[in-house]
């Protein structure tokens, strides 16, 4: 929305250089920009379950929960965790709590409790969102008291969403036990205003990923919204060749930097494949066929 007055300011500094200096975008924005029956999101279970999302309809799903997170307090610079899968949910998530310019990162339920407290007690989020639970290799495993050991662990988060993948009524006991208001994510209100988005600078933090913990203790890596963008697109459009009418996947869970990827492939209006679960279940083609 608004150009840079140059290209990088103190370039000598590492750190401390700041790129394209005076500029102003947000990354949902640029993700978001289509608004139309394509298809935006094609998600794919364990299992056989399938369903697809518009970029009409993921417009509307991300402005209803940006302005239930706006209702609720959050602002630019806040942190929103999140304990999911690679579902259409977690992205929805994921770009309204950019849009208003708060912090996202995101965990995979296979963590266990203490690779999720490992990493979110760094960053103290405000809001978490969790699923009830999973399927993978044709088991069924409930996260909700991994969730509430998590949030009970955790004094900055202040609600909880869940949303639900195996049970439309689940047990969430666990996590009101914690104290912290909970709600589904399907009792969420549609919005009443228009998205909005924050016009933010461009080396505004718009996600933290961690290093893989394997040397002590995870690492914070903060990544900014003009650096992701601007990385994601060139790949995107440049080394992948990736126009509107392709379809893009690549296996991930949300607690590997694919699936960041992943995501802003959005942002060139193709569709973005999304498979949860196990790659060799039922049969060891099976990633092979969804994608035939």
């Amino acid at each position: 929305s608004e150009p840079a007055t140059g290209v990088i300011k103190n370039p000598a500094a590492m750190p401390g250089a700041e790129w394209f200096p005076g500029a102003r975008l947000n990354y949902a924005e640029n993700l978001l920009r289509y608004d139309d029956d394509a298809i935006a999101i094609i998600f794919r279970q364990e299992g056989g379950d399938q369903r697809q999302l518009s970029y009409q309809g993921l417009r509307k799903e991300v402005a209803r929960h940006a302005s239930w997170m706006r209702a609720n307090g959050v602002v630019a610079g806040d942190r929103v965790g999140a304990y999911m899968t690679n579902m259409p949910e977690t992205i929805i998530a994921f770009l309204a709590a950019s849009s208003i310019g708060a912090i996202w990162s995101s965990c995979s339920p296979d963590f266990g409790v203490k690779g999720v407290m490992e990493r979110f007690v760094q960053i103290q989020p405000k809001i978490m969102y969790t699923i009830d639970g999973y399927h993978y290799n044709g088991k069924v495993y409930d996260v909700t008291a991994s969730a509430a050991e998590v949030v009970r662990q955790i004094d900055s988060i202040e609600k909880v969403v869940v949303v639900t993948m195996l049970d439309d009524s689940p047990d969430i006991n666990a996590l009101v036990d914690t104290g912290r208001d909970v709600l589904m994510s399907s009792d969420i209100e549609d919005a009443t205003a228009p998205l909005q988005f924050a016009q933010l600078p461009f080396n505004h933090p718009l996600y933290i990923l961690y290093s893989s913990g394997t040397t002590g203790a995870p690492k914070c890596i903060v990544h900014s919204a003009g650096g992701a963008l601007l990385q994601h697109l060139k790949e995107h459009r440049l080394h992948c060749n990736i126009r509107r009418d392709d379809k893009l996947f690549y296996f991930t869970t949300c607690g590997w930097m694919m699936w960041n990827w992943l995501v802003s492939g959005l942002a060139s209006g193709c569709t973005i494949v999304l498979y949860e679960g196990s790659p060799f279940f039922p049969r060891r083609r099976s990633l092979w066929q969804f994608a035939g």
